[in-house]
C-alpha cells in the first residue's frame, strides 16, 4: 500500500476546506403556529406586545393574534419576555429570561442555552422581543447619527408684476429617544428644531417715488438634551438661537440648564412641562439716524408647554408656548407660542398649517413687539 505523500495531503486538505467553505449554512427552520381551530401557520414570530402575538408568514402576510386563539407556537429563535407590572431597570434587565419559545396550555416556556426551561403564564407577559434586538435597546448601542425621527417642513410665495416679491419658509424638527422601543423606559432624548422665513418685496422706481427694498427675515434654532431619572421626569439642558429682522433682533442667544415633567402620556396625547434657568444675550440692529440700542446680558428662566396630539385620520396637532422672564433685568422678558396642524395627503407627505407669534417686551426703537406669522407649506416624514 502505497503512503500519500505531504503535497498530496496537503492539496486534499486544501480541497476538503473549499469544498465545506462553499456548502451552504442549513436553513433555521421557520417557526409554527397553531391555531386554537387546528389550523396551521409557518413563519416568522416577530414579537409579543400587550397580549398579542405578532406573527409573519410568507402565505397570510403579517398577523396580529391574541393568546387565547392560539394553541400551539415554536419557534428556535431566542427571545427576551418581560413581565407584567414589573418596571425594567439597570438593576432588573440582568434577570429578564430569554431562550427559545414554546407556547402551549396558556404558557410560556423559555429555553435558555444550557440552561433549565422557565414558565411564564400568558397572562403575565408584557412583551416579548428578539435577543439581539432587546441586546442592542438596553446597551444602547446606538449610533448618534441613527435612531432619529421628525419632518422637514417647506413652502414658497412668488409674486411677479409691478412689484417682485418673494417669500420663503422651511423647517425641520427632529427627535431622537433612547431606548427607541416603547417596552423600555426612556433614558434620553435629543431634540432638534430650525426655522427661517424670508421675505424680499421689491418696489421700481414710480414717478418721483424711488426703487426700495423691503426684507424680512424670522430665524430661530433650539436644541435640548434630556437625561431620564423616571419615565416622566428628567434633568435639561437647552440652548437656542433667534434672530428677527421684524423686532430690530440682530441675534439672541440662550444656555440653560434645568428639569422637565411629562404628566399625560399614552397612544393619543403627550404633555410636556418644563422650566430652567439660563444666560441669555441679546444684540439689536443699529438704526442710522436713532440712538444705540444697547446689547443686553442677563440671567433668565424659561416656563415651557409642549402638547402633541393624534386627531382621527391621521391628522397631527402640536403646540408649543414658553415664557422668558428677565431676573437681572425684569424689562427684558419674551414670550412664544406656535400651533401646528398636519394633515396627510400622499404616504410621508402632509399639508401643514402653522402660526406662530413671538412677543420681545424691549425691541429696538421704532419695531413692534410682537411679531406674527401665519405658514403654510408641505411636511415630510423622516421616519
Amino acid at each position: 500500500m502505497r503512503r500519500l505523500t505531504a503535497p498530496v495531503v496537503s492539496a486534499f486538505l486544501c480541497l476538503s476546506g473549499l469544498l465545506l467553505a462553499q456548502t451552504p449554512a442549513p436553513k433555521p427552520k421557520p417557526d409554527v403556529l397553531v391555531f386554537s381551530n387546528g389550523d396551521q401557520l409557518t413563519g416568522k414570530l416577530e414579537r409579543v406586545a400587550g397580549g398579542n402575538v405578532v406573527f409573519k408568514s410568507d402565505m397570510a402576510g403579517e398577523l396580529t393574534i391574541s393568546f387565547d386563539k392560539i394553541k400551539e407556537l415554536h419557534s428556535g429563535e431566542q427571545f427576551a419576555l418581560l413581565r407584567k407590572g414589573i418596571p425594567l431597570t439597570k438593576k432588573t434587565e440582568h434577570t429578564v429570561p430569554s431562550g427559545t419559545v414554546q407556547v402551549a396550555d396558556g404558557n410560556v416556556v423559555l429555553t435558555p442555552v444550557a440552561q433549565a426551561p422557565e414558565t411564564v403564564p400568558t397572562k403575565d407577559v408584557d412583551y416579548m422581543v428578539d435577543k439581539p434586538s432587546f441586546d442592542k435597546q438596553v446597551n444602547n448601542k446606538v449610533g448618534f447619527l441613527h435612531g432619529w425621527n421628525g419632518v422637514v417642513t417647506g413652502g414658497a410665495t412668488l409674486v411677479r408684476a409691478t412689484e417682485t416679491g418673494t417669500t420663503l419658509t422651511a423647517g425641520i424638527n427632529l427627535v431622537r429617544i433612547i431606548p427607541q422601543v416603547s417596552w423600555l423606559p426612556p433614558s434620553n432624548r435629543t431634540t432638534f428644531n430650525l426655522m427661517e422665513s424670508y421675505g424680499k418685496l421689491s418696489t421700481p422706481a414710480i414717478g418721483t417715488t424711488p426703487a426700495s427694498d423691503v426684507k424680512t427675515s424670522i430665524f430661530h434654532t433650539d436644541a435640548e438634551r434630556d437625561e431620564y431619572f423616571s419615565p416622566r421626569l428628567y434633568a435639561l439642558g437647552d440652548l437656542s438661537f433667534d434672530h428677527n429682522f421684524s423686532q430690530g433682533l440682530q441675534f439672541q442667544q440662550v444656555y440653560g440648564g434645568g428639569i422637565g415633567w411629562t404628566p399625560i402620556k399614552d397612544a393619543k396625547q403627550e404633555l410636556d412641562l418644563k422650566a430652567d434657568i439660563h444666560y441669555e444675550s441679546q444684540q439689536f440692529i443699529q438704526t442710522a439716524g436713532t440712538a444705540n440700542v444697547p446689547n443686553v446680558n442677563l440671567i433668565g428662566s424659561t416656563f415651557a408647554e409642549t402638547y402633541l396630539r393624534n386627531l382621527p385620520h391621521k391628522i397631527l396637532f402640536t403646540e408649543v408656548g414658553d415664557i422668558l422672564p428677565g431676573w437681572s433685568d425684569t424689562k427684558a422678558y419674551s414670550a412664544n407660542a406656535t400651533a401646528t396642524i398636519a394633515l396627510p395627503v400622499y404616504k410621508r407627505l402632509s399639508a401643514s398649517f402653522s402660526t406662530t407669534d413671538n412677543f420681545l417686551n424691549n425691541p429696538a426703537p421704532g419695531y413692534n413687539k410682537n411679531s406674527y406669522q401665519f405658514v403654510t407649506g408641505v411636511t415630510y416624514t423622516l421616519h
